[in-house]
């Protein structure tokens, strides 16, 4: 079998994540990811000017909030996979 190139790969990996891109709040956002730290940073406004920041420690997961508008997401351990939640419940 072939080797998939980087650019296919990439198209994959976007496309699969479209659906989630597409509904993020304002529909707009930067993404930064550090590979060293293995931290992925969502900024929905910039600047952010976060005042508070919730920990969701299960999740690994930094909701940052400019009073009480998201303003960023902070995934710490970003590679490491993730159970999927089960939205029937």
């Amino acid at each position: 079998m072939a080797k998939r190139t980087a650019a296919a790969q990439a198209i994959d990996e976007i496309s699969g994540a479209l659906p989630h891109l597409i509904r993020l709040p304002k529909g707009k956002a930067w993404i930064d990811y550090d590979e060293e730290a293995d931290v992925l940073y969502v900024s929905l406004k910039r600047p952010q000017d976060a005042t508070n920041t919730k920990f969701l420690a299960d999740k690994g997961i930094l909701l940052r909030y400019r009073d009480k508008e998201l303003v960023g997401v902070t995934v710490l351990d970003a590679s490491r996979p993730r159970k999927k939640r089960n939205r029937h419940r």
